[in-house]
């Protein structure tokens, strides 16, 4: 991890295309500002962290939906041929 000492109105520059601002510093609460391109999707730790759970979990199928599946799958059984 890189650290690194700003002050208010001081930046960091994370590649060509992303800036990080120190906009305000009261006691134990730094506001930052970050500037970066629109494709560059920027969350809160904790919010990421939620995201990736909620998606885990979407794409992780229920025992029933394994169920209907494999049923789904699952050949037809052969007809008799009444001969």
């Amino acid at each position: 991890m890189l650290v690194l000492t700003r002050k208010a109105g001081e930046s960091v520059m994370i590649g060509d295309d992303i800036v990080v601002t120190v906009l305000e510093t009261r006691g134990d609460v730094i506001r930052i500002g970050i500037k970066a391109p629109r494709d560059v999707q920027v969350h809160r730790e904790e919010v990421y962290e939620e995201l990736q759970r909620a998606n885990r979990e979407a794409a992780s199928p229920t025992e029933d939906a394994v169920r209907a599946v494999t049923e789904m799958l699952r050949p037809a059984s052969a007809e008799p041929s009444g001969d």
